[in-house]
């Protein structure tokens, strides 16, 4: 590792690398040879992760170093940050991301997790630690959710990163920036676009409208993944950042109804929405309409999986409850870019985006070919 002092690029290391967002900086940091040394910590080692031909590879590369950790352990948490040379930049990608847990393991999965990182990172006296929080801050549609607005989080996610947000600022000598971002997808989503992908895929399958609750006009703002990598690397660099917080969406205010005419045109399906009725039985009742919902797409998926070929994919239609709520995610950009001069690759989601999203499963071998025109 090196460990001269001057000209020399930054050594990093990444939290939860092996994650959605963490691989996808891993390529971005090593594809752009910005770093000397690139260490990157995950529990889940990566010949498990689901990582693509191109990150499989990247996680080859003689600059990085792999180690396993669980961040939340505090001795594991010390293990994955001792290091003889400097650390410049921390990245915590890390954190509890699946829905439906318990509010103690979201409690331990992120807050503890993520201030047992910050902590570790200020002893190192890092040059800057990037927490990478929630967008899900505010459900209204009335205006975009800037970043100094009061906050409501409406996800056990938000309701902890938002408290990881807070006690930053009491850690002593912490360097810190906190990037909000919005839905993220591209190549290795699981949880934010992907879901609604293979719903496409089902109905497409079965030869059915596809049918969603709540209406067009529904706020689900999108970021691509590359752009937060790049969003990540970016705050990292510049000491006016230090103690801010930013949004990071797009500038195409993505709707439900701007993403599932992108999904339709992808699967050659029509689209509709379930209108008064069902959305209004989903106000009082909404753990049978989720698993009605549920229930009508898993059996389908399987046996489009099974007539492909694909026999294990950590791709599913499940949609949980959580976020089948009519809660806005609207999010106002222009901080980033104003005040630091980022700009978006991707400025809104489109259907080339996805459509790499899907080729990407294809080529894995965890999404059934037939469906992908």
């Amino acid at each position: 590792m090196a460990t001269t002092a001057g000209d020399r690029k930054p050594t990093v290391i990444i939290l939860g690398g092996c994650g959605f967002i963490g691989r996808n900086l891993v390529e971005y940091l090593l594809s752009n040879d910005l770093v000397s040394y690139l260490r990157v910590v995950d529990k889940v080692p990566p010949q498990t992760a689901w990582l693509n031909e191109r990150h499989k590879e990247l996680f080859e590369h003689p600059l990085l170093e792999f180690k396993s950790a669980n961040l939340i352990n505090t001795a594991s948490c010390q293990s994955a940050f001792e290091s003889d040379d400097v650390i410049d930049y921390v990245f915590n990608c890390a954190g509890e991301t699946k829905c439906a847990q318990t509010d103690p393991v979201y409690k331990e999965g992120i807050h503890k997790l993520s201030m047992n990182s910050a902590q570790h990172a200020a002893q190192l006296g890092v040059k800057r630690y990037v927490e990478i929080s929630a967008g899900n801050l505010s459900s209204s549609e009335k205006a975009p959710h800037k970043e100094d607005d009061a906050c409501d989080p409406w996800t056990f996610i938000a309701k902890y990163k938002l408290q990881v947000e807070h006690d930053l600022k009491e850690i002593p000598g912490l360097k810190f920036t906190v990037l909000r971002p919005a839905i993220i997808y591209g190549p290795g989503d699981r949880n934010g676009l992907a879901p609604r992908l293979v719903v496409g895929a089902v109905y497409k399958h079965i030869g059915e409208m596809m049918k969603l609750l709540w209406g067009p006009d529904l706020r689900m703002n999108t970021v691509h993944v590359r752009d937060v990598a790049r969003a990540i690397w970016h705050v990292s660099t510049r000491p006016e950042t230090i103690g801010q917080t930013y949004n990071v969406v797009d500038e195409g205010d993505s709707t439900q109804g701007s993403i599932s005419a992108i999904v339709s045109e992808l699967f050659n399906i029509n689209h509709d929405y379930w209108g008064n009725t069902l959305s209004t039985l989903a106000k009082t009742d909404m753990s049978t309409v989720v698993e009605e919902v549920n229930d009508k797409h898993m059996g389908p998926w399987a046996e489009a999986c099974s007539k492909d070929g694909v026999e294990n994919s950590p791709l599913s239609p499940y949609i949980d409850q959580e976020l089948l709520y009519k809660k806005h995610l609207y999010l106002q950009p222009g901080k980033l870019t104003s005040t630091t001069g980022f700009t978006y690759l991707y400025p809104k989601i489109t259907k080339e985006a996805l459509k790499e999203v899907l080729d990407d499963y294809v080529e894995m071998k965890i999404f059934p070919h037939s469906l992908v025109l």
